[in-house]
């Protein structure tokens, strides 16, 4: 990170690690106790509902005792929160509702959004400190433009590890006050760093699933808000008409097939179509093809889940996607487009995708993202995310 305009001495300036019990966490708050900074950590308590949780993978309670140990062993403060409430009503509650509309969210890209960047850092700044600082492996390069300074959110150099696009709802005002110790690092150096300084996290394996969850039978989390509903499933022929219709501008392209239980067959029974989601292949237990089903839409409102054999069905690849104007996010604010202009950037719209290249065009009613060749299981809900080069420039969440 370059100096900014203001920043201070190391020695008097406060840094709030989210110490999360893992090695990520762990060594970031290592390296700047190492490097002179005033650190604290706080421990996010965010899910309390064990019912839904595999315990043996992310039990907070365990958690929070990691945690503890290794800011004992740094010899810093160390405090828990409790966040569950406004984690259930931020995050939580959106996964229901958005579900329920037959979308599929992304809470890792939301929590980083709603609660470590927005509530956490916020209680991080009551108490005095000056940055919060989390394990993602992500870069912050601050610049000064004209008088102005510019915060660039780069990705991690370890291209297996790197975070980014979780980070791609972040603000200048939020990055402004991050710092991201580990994101020059690989994952087994990180690792190597932890055994040194003799944590006790570093050999922990690193936790799975939903963020501050864990990892959870999805079935069953939904089955908490959202009933079990009996439904048929409909297989689309590869050669189905609505698939061969020309679509030609930007708004036909960018539209997903609205398909109808007219342009297939009868292919079996579903339990919720709120439990499914665009590309899925697994979990539909439905056999007797020669090709695996891929989900190709999900219709909530019939209670209807659309398949297709084969992972090249042409149902499942689309031209073009639409953001809304009121879901377009800029973390560069200054690069944001007018209406009416156009850009090339590099885009993915799930993690760990490779960058593809695509053109952003600019209307009043929002952006539509064209990509160079087809891309598969374009999925309402989630977020497409554009770079130029390694610096995350937007995004904005799909629309259906």
């Amino acid at each position: 990170m370059k100096p900014s305009m203001t920043q201070k001495k190391k020695s008097d300036t406060t840094v709030v690690v989210g110490l999360s019990g893992g090695v990520d966490s762990s060594v970031t708050a290592h390296l700047l106790k190492e490097e002179g900074y005033n650190v604290i950590a706080l421990f996010m308590r965010n899910w309390v509902d064990e019912s839904v949780t595999i315990h043996d993978e992310c039990p907070w309670v365990e958690d929070s005792n990691d945690a503890m140990m290794v800011a004992d062993k740094l010899g810093i403060p160390f405090q828990v929160i409790d966040m569950s409430a406004p984690y259930q009503e931020r995050i939580v509650d959106y996964m229901f509702s958005e579900y329920e509309r037959g979308r599929t969210p992304n809470p890792d890209v939301l929590c980083n959004r709603e609660i470590k960047f927005d509530l956490f850092l916020k209680t991080a700044l009551s108490i005095g400190a000056d940055y919060v600082a989390t394990g993602h492996y992500v870069r912050k390069e601050t610049v000064v433009d004209q008088g102005k300074e510019v915060h660039r959110l780069l990705g991690g150099l370890d291209p297996n590890k790197d975070q980014s696009y979780f980070l791609c709802q972040l603000s200048q005002d939020q990055l402004a006050k991050a710092l991201f110790p580990i994101g020059h690092l690989q994952k087994s150096e990180v690792r190597e760093i932890a055994k040194e300084a003799d944590l006790v996290t570093a050999e922990k394996k690193d936790s799975q699933g939903l963020c501050f969850i864990g990892k959870v039978r999805l079935p069953d989390f939904l089955q908490q808000k959202l009933e079990p509903k009996t439904g048929n499933v409909w297989e689309i022929p590869r050669d189905a008409d609505i698939l061969r219709v020309p679509r030609t501008t930007l708004v036909e392209k960018a539209a997903p097939f609205d398909f109808h239980p007219k342009h297939g067959f009868k292919r079996g029974k579903h339990n919720g179509a709120h439990y499914y989601t665009t590309g899925q292949r697994k979990g539909l237990s439905i056999g007797g093809s020669p090709l695996p089903l891929f989900v190709l839409g999900v219709n909530t409102t019939y209670n209807a889940i659309y398949v297709g054999q084969g992972e090249d069905h042409s149902g499942l690849y689309r031209d073009a996607l639409f953001i809304k104007t009121s879901e377009v996010h800029w973390v560069r604010e200054d690069l944001s487009l007018e209406v009416g202009d156009t850009c090339t950037y590099d885009v993915r719209i799930r993690y760990r995708q490779p960058l593809v290249k695509a053109t952003l065009h600019r209307e009043e009613e929002g952006i539509y993202i064209a990509f160079e060749t087809p891309e598969k299981a374009i999925t309402p809900g989630q977020f497409a995310a554009w770079y130029s080069g390694e610096e995350l420039i937007g995004s904005g969440t799909i629309a259906e």
